[in-house]
């Protein structure tokens, strides 16, 4: 029975930086699994204590992101103590900063989330990728910075919501040879517009597993490969009636896909935030 691999996420905020990137390295082991411990909010040496200890039980690593300096040693001089493998995951990028850019950081936890003009401009964003979803009030296009178009299941509604992240207004409706797509669609400018498109297996692979996922037959004729391609098909004139760029999804994750999307928008000169 293989041992239970334990990483103790410590902050002085959320953590949530630290536990991205414990993620991140622990896909390249065993299949990505492990067990993360979150010790968020650290405000008191007897909170370390704690963690320490808990470390200590059951053979962990501790992954850290703390700012505040007395903290910071604290953890490392206890970690030492009892042979704790305490990764400090952000001081030393912050090290580099001084020693380049010949300047102090504030010491202060938390400061990615003080709500700032940046942050309402997300809220609002995302509102508007979910009122403006599936085609609902097509009315919405005309204040979108980018509008999305595709047969179902190419990640359209990830990629509003993703985009709406950077603070943009997504707006995304979907292609169905029997609906014929709103006026408004059309009267917009071609770079708004983005294609979504996927290749057929692909997308029979997908849909197949959506039906299962439902309980339902995977025979149905969303699923049929004859349907997919009339889709496909009946999508691509769309796409070419609006001059608009294309995106083949089949492959790629949604970060990917959206990142070729804020660099058509970056031509446009539309800002995104970080």
């Amino acid at each position: 029975m293989n041992e239970r691999k334990v990483v103790y996420v410590v902050s002085d905020s959320v953590g949530e930086t630290a536990e991205l990137t414990v993620k991140a390295v622990a896909a390249q082991f065993n299949g990505g699994y492990v067990d993360i411990q979150h010790k968020s909010y650290v405000q008191r040496t007897e909170d370390i204590d704690d963690v320490i200890t808990a470390s200590k039980q059951s053979h962990s690593i501790i992954a850290y992101t703390i700012v505040i300096p007395f903290l910071k040693k604290y953890l490392d001089q206890r970690a030492r103590e009892e042979g704790i493998m305490a990764i400090d995951l952000i001081n030393p990028l912050m090290e580099a900063f001084v020693q380049t850019f010949k300047t102090d950081p504030k010491g202060e936890p938390g400061l990615m989330r003080k709500l700032d003009a940046n942050y309402f401009q997300r809220v609002k964003a995302i509102e508007f990728a979910v009122k403006y979803d599936d085609g609902r009030d097509p009315q919405g296009f005309k204040r979108a910075d980018i509008v999305l178009v595709g047969i179902s299941r190419t990640s359209k509604t990830p990629l509003s919501i993703y985009l709406a992240h950077k603070g943009l207004n997504v707006a995304n409706i979907p292609l169905v040879p029997e609906v014929a797509p709103p006026d408004e669609l059309f009267e917009l400018r071609r770079n708004v517009c983005v294609g979504l498109v996927i290749t057929p297996d692909k997308l029979n692979e997908i849909r197949r597993e959506r039906l299962r996922s439902l309980g339902l037959t995977a025979q149905a004729n969303y699923a049929n490969l004859d349907r997919i391609l009339a889709e496909l098909d009946y999508a691509e004139k769309i796409m070419k009636r609006l001059g608009c760029p294309v995106i083949d999804v089949s492959n790629k994750a949604v970060e990917e896909t959206a990142e070729l999307i804020l660099a058509i928008l970056k031509k446009r000169g539309v800002r995104v935030y970080e």
